[in-house]
């Protein structure tokens, strides 16, 4: 979810009112947002499964203990950052010193560690199994990610894109989910959308040859990658 449309959730609203606080209980924020503790409550169970709050019982005063939940680390991921300025900058520099071919040798050097690192656990594993690790790799990286197979290989989705700041005026930073793609999981990818060139999202097809697609036979579904979905073929 991007962080613009994330504040604008209840979950959202209650991750804003809980930064700078050392704590607050469902109580607390009922009485701020006008709703019930439940209602509050229900909310904090969400973001301790996404892992964005914890909670921990305290004694306020002569009172039976109350649980008060405080941000977690991950919380800030949803709070603006400025790494982009700093990014820019560094770029800026090596461009203006080195020029463009500078600066794409900088990313090319970044997409072949990447693959390495991704290769050396996962390589000779089946190309599904690839397509789930590079996915969850996206999705740690702070990009929505998702993974379907179709009736033609594979698709990669992202709705998000973490550096779209520093992308604008670098786009040499792209080709480095590129190198890793056609490196770990297939060297036949092309990329049919872009949030770069203001496509809805970034969508990389990922054709398979017809011997090498059936991993998953119907009669075994179940044994699909967690992670993997599969697309109906009139998709």
């Amino acid at each position: 979810m991007h962080g613009d449309r994330f504040f604008d959730t209840a979950r959202g609203k209650i991750v804003a009112a809980l930064r700078g606080r050392r704590g607050a209980s469902a109580f607390d924020l009922a009485r701020e947002f006008g709703l019930s503790a439940n209602a509050i409550r229900q909310q904090f169970v969400l973001l301790e499964r996404d892992g964005l709050v914890t909670g921990s019982s305290v004694r306020r005063g002569k009172t039976k203990p109350t649980v008060e939940y405080r941000l977690t680390p991950a919380a800030e991921k949803y709070f603006p950052q400025h790494y982009d300025r700093m990014l820019n900058a560094v770029l800026r520099e090596v461009r203006a010193t080195g020029g463009d071919a500078a600066v794409q040798a900088l990313f090319t050097s970044m997409g072949r560690r990447q693959s390495e690192r991704l290769n050396a656990r996962i390589a000779g594993r089946p190309i599904a199994d690839r397509v789930v690790a590079l996915t969850d790799l996206l999705r740690d990286s702070g990009v929505e990610a998702e993974a379907e197979q179709t009736a033609g290989g594979f698709t990669i989705r992202e709705h998000n894109c973490p550096y779209s700041k520093t992308v604008g005026e670098h786009p040499e930073m792209c080709s480095v989910i590129h190198a890793v793609m056609q490196d770990v999981v297939a060297p036949q990818v092309k990329q049919t959308d872009s949030l770069a060139t203001g496509g809805s999202e970034c969508r990389f097809e990922i054709t398979t040859s017809n011997d090498a697609r059936p991993e998953f036979p119907a009669e075994q579904a179940q044994e699909r990658p967690s992670g993997l979905r599969e697309v109906s073929k009139s998709r």
